[in-house]
């Protein structure tokens, strides 16, 4: 007796997937924004959010057949655009450092289509340390339990909560006194 083969159905490119596992394209039109989000309140930049996120999709797509088989592909795209972001933002405050000893200050790049009060908001949690910032807009971003978050970030959920309360407790010890000064 011969061995039945199991069906496959293409990615477009020949890439054999299982039944029941999602499309890349499907995966992809379903969760670009919210990764494009999140990598935009972690970046603080639109053009370097778009990058990040598309770079974390063409890994996605380049890896799919493995990424198709986690649990929650989202969340290996989403912990991908965390790590990624946060490359950027040291690669960037060494350039800052580095065009501050070497120039005079410039003028920063346009920022996002925010208002104010958001923009600031947004910026306070970019200066929080990496781990709390990535924790903030998992949280708030993309509206993520504990235990998804620490599954993007390789923690716990308790570690989570932590790096949220902590996060919380800064934000509110920069943010509070400029909005009782009058200030943004």
């Amino acid at each position: 007796m011969r061995a039945m083969k199991t069906p496959t159905v293409g990615l477009g490119d020949n890439s054999p997937i299982r039944p029941g596992q999602e499309g890349f394209e499907h995966f992809y039109s379903r969760e670009f924004s919210q990764v494009a989000a999140l990598a935009f309140v972690l970046s603080g930049s639109r053009p370097v959010a778009e990058e990040i996120a598309q770079e974390a999709f063409t890994a996605a797509y380049r890896q799919w057949e493995r990424v198709a088989t986690f649990d929650q592909p989202g969340a290996w795209v989403r912990r991908v655009v965390a790590n990624k972001a946060a490359s950027v933002w040291r690669r960037r405050a060494y350039r800052l450092r580095e065009m501050a000893r070497l120039t005079a200050p410039g003028d920063s790049e346009p920022g996002p289509e925010m208002n104010a009060e958001a923009e600031e908001l947004w910026q306070a949690v970019r200066a929080l340390p990496t781990r709390q910032a990535q924790c903030v807009a998992l949280f708030y971003i993309d509206d993520l339990p504990l235990h998804d978050i620490g599954q993007i970030l390789g923690c716990t959920p308790g570690t989570v909560k932590t790096h949220l309360a902590r996060a919380r407790e800064k934000l509110k010890r920069e943010l509070a006194p400029r909005r009782m000064r009058g200030d943004a």
